[in-house]
């Protein structure tokens, strides 16, 4: 189409999805009318496209692979809790070449549920790459089953800790905002009418000059929900360029990631039916973070 970009040209043409298309731009495989483009070049009429699609691995296989900073924090039959470091994936997606929690479970030789798609079997909820903490994963369809309901209808304790921005008001408050896909920039998302139903609690446990810790609950559990939900708040996530967050208070906290937490999980255990709770503490990077701020009050 006249005047349309090339990864979104890309994407139409051969039913890619954008950051696939961006991919192949990026490594060079794309030239229009004989010469490299960017992503966001524009075709038009009559001009060559010359593509080069070379052969890939399957995306969402799960890779076997031990990775130092996973923790297990309970381990029975039903179910392993484990405390989940930054930079780890949940589990294989395309675009992702890093580690992920399902191949360090394979390669540890755990037993996980078969139920749900292949590269995810086992995964009745999901942390972003960029937050650590606290989660659970089923070994057996029946503690699968039990606990993706228990996520569905809402009866799990998420408990997360932020610190964000300045200071929230009200200090304790709740954040009702739909969530949508941000219609230009991949792998983000934003507030938006016709949104997925979210809603996120937050109460405040320190404030300081620059920044507030806050303690989150989550009433739903959208991708991404609460740095949208505090970018939208204006105070949003310390350490999160991508939704807000500054770069020069970053930079003063040695912060390289949003600074969020998964600290508490409770559910009633699919084996027993008792409630059970399990947390993580602050890894190094975020109390170290943390410290800095209260010395700079």
């Amino acid at each position: 189409m006249e005047g349309e970009r090339v990864d979104a040209c890309l994407a139409r043409m051969f039913g890619f999805s954008r950051t696939r298309a961006a991919d192949l731009v990026a490594d060079g495989h794309v030239r229009l009318d004989g010469r490299d483009v960017a992503k966001s070049d524009r075709v038009h009429g009559g001009a060559m496209l010359d593509v080069e699609i070379p052969d890939l691995r399957d995306p969402v296989a799960i890779v076997p692979q031990i990775v130092e900073g996973i923790g297990i924090i309970h381990d029975d039959d039903s179910l392993v809790v484990i405390d989940k470091p930054v930079g780890v994936a949940v589990h294989p997606s395309p675009g992702w070449n890093g580690p992920t929690v399902v191949g360090h479970l394979v390669a540890a030789g755990f037993r996980i549920a078969t139920s749900g798609a292949s590269e995810r079997q086992g995964i009745v909820q999901r942390l972003d790459v960029g937050t650590s903490g606290v989660m659970v994963i089923a070994k057996g369809e029946v503690a699968y089953s039990r606990l993706k309901n228990a996520f569905r209808h809402r009866t799990v304790d998420k408990t997360y800790h932020a610190l964000v921005q300045g200071h929230p008001d009200p200090l304790r408050g709740t954040i009702d905002a739909p969530i949508a896909r941000h219609p230009r920039f991949d792998h983000k998302f934003h507030v938006a009418e016709g949104g997925r139903h979210s809603v996120t609690h937050y109460d405040t446990l320190e404030a300081h000059r620059f920044a507030s810790l806050l303690e989150v609950h989550l009433e739903t559990g959208r991708t991404h929900q609460i740095r949208v939900h505090m970018q939208a708040l204006k105070h949003p996530c310390a350490g999160d360029p991508l939704y807000g967050g500054d770069p020069v208070l970053a930079a003063r906290l040695d912060l390289t990631r949003q600074w969020l937490h998964a600290v508490r999980l409770g559910f009633e255990h699919p084996g027993t039916g008792e409630h059970v709770s399990y947390e993580s503490p602050y890894p190094a990077d975020l109390a170290h973070a943390l410290e800095l701020v209260r010395e700079l009050d």
